[in-house]
């Protein structure tokens, strides 16, 4: 009896060790990559519409930075302003509009004063003269300095950037929609 333990113990080692499989190095990178870019853990927080915008905004900063081409929802090569808010949203699961017109009828639409982190402005493009949407963008703060907003700008950042909504951009401003 005491000789069948250590060999019953051997077989069972070696066919735990064999039952375990080694992930090529190649696809562990692969699954490190994907997990980091994950929207975070929604269990923090009991209101999951804020966990939503959160996350959203958490995605959308992650590209900041990342350069304006016209007609482009790819972060490879670039973003216009509605490709950049659609790449956001679907991301999540959302169906939106691909065109910035497009976006004056989407979601519900609410007041500045009512403005959420998640909400999309609409904005006129950018000759504020022309009343005919043109431009949008993302809520991304609401505090006591005012609204700040994500969008991919063709003016000066060229590229996704984060901006007040003041000066120029307030004079251009059309509506806003809530879309989460």
């Amino acid at each position: 009896m005491k000789k069948i333990i250590p060999i019953l113990f051997f077989i069972l080692s070696a066919t735990a060790v064999k039952a375990q499989t080694i992930i090529p190095a190649q696809y562990q990178e692969m699954v490190k990559k994907l997990v980091a870019n994950l929207p975070k853990d929604a269990k923090s927080t009991n209101n999951q519409k804020e966990t939503k915008s959160e996350t959203l905004i958490d995605f959308a900063k992650s590209m900041l930075g990342i350069r304006y081409r016209y007609a482009t929802s790819n972060p490879k090569l670039g973003f216009d302003c509605s490709g950049f808010v659609s790449y956001v949203f679907s991301n999540f699961g959302f169906k939106v509009p691909r065109s910035s017109r497009e976006f004056s009828g989407a979601g519900k639409e609410t007041n500045l004063e009512n403005a959420k982190v998640g909400d999309v402005l609409i904005f006129t493009g950018s000759n504020s003269s022309v009343r005919r949407v043109g431009h949008v963008g993302i809520v991304y703060s609401v505090d006591a300095d005012g609204i700040k907003f994500i969008h991919a700008s063709s003016g000066k950042a060229k590229g996704v950037t984060i901006t007040p909504l003041n000066g120029h951009y307030k004079t251009r401003f059309m509506k806003i929609v809530s879309i989460i």
